[in-house]
């Protein structure tokens, strides 16, 4: 049975590029700079216990530090501290989130105003993909491991679910951190395997020209 968190209108975000959090899916992460393990403490210390992760947005020109408009929040559901203070963590997604301002405090952290709306449907249950063509999906996976020269638990992935193993991916494989928003901001689970394959076979193409053979 499912805990049921009221979702708050204020959270702390945790701006990783490249680091990418999806609903129902796990991250595990390492804290161990002060503002990150204060962040933590008081996460802890609400009944919601969640962490927004959220993309750096890198503007040509500006120096800043913009965010994305659109994260994913994690509830912290492991934590275990190491011996000189650091904290291992896994945070399990429950939702994206659309930024609607920064809140200016005296936390060390960043805080954010968010909006939850537009995304019921990660909090609804997993998703399906009608249109998944599993075996040539595969294939084209393998071509992929293969080129990267990676080892996979191939038994693993072919017993995923569609949800399990379109999300999985879309967090662990090498991609760039645009790459990674737009494949948080896919608006169904079909448009983010639609997102990765294209990203695979460019990859494949090595960004340009024809797939590698």
């Amino acid at each position: 049975m499912k805990t049921r968190i009221d979702l708050p209108g204020v959270i702390p975000v945790f701006p990783l590029p490249g680091a990418l959090l999806l609903p129902r899916s796990r991250l595990p992460l390492h804290l161990f700079e002060p503002r990150y393990l204060t962040m933590l403490e008081d996460c802890l210390k609400t009944s919601h216990r969640l962490i927004g992760m959220i993309q750096p947005s890198v503007v040509p020109g500006r120096a800043d530090n913009a965010l994305h408009r659109i994260g994913c929040a994690g509830r912290v559901t492991q934590f275990s501290e190491t011996e000189d203070g650091r904290y291992m963590i896994t945070l399990s997604g429950l939702s994206r989130f659309r930024v609607q301002a920064e809140v200016e405090g005296f936390t060390p952290y960043r805080r954010c105003e968010v909006s939850w709306d537009g995304f019921e449907r990660d909090r609804a249950g997993c998703e399906e993909d009608e249109g998944f063509q599993r075996k040539a999906f595969m294939r084209l996976l393998d071509r992929y491991f293969t080129a990267r020269d990676l080892s996979a638990d191939w038994p693993t992935l072919e017993d995923a679910d569609d949800e399990l193993l379109i999300n999985s991916l879309s967090m662990l494989l090498d991609f760039t951190p645009e790459d990674k928003q737009a494949l948080l901001e896919a608006p169904s689970l079909a448009t983010r395997r639609e997102t990765l394959v294209t990203l695979i076979e460019y990859a494949l193409r090595g960004g340009e020209g024809d797939v590698m053979q």
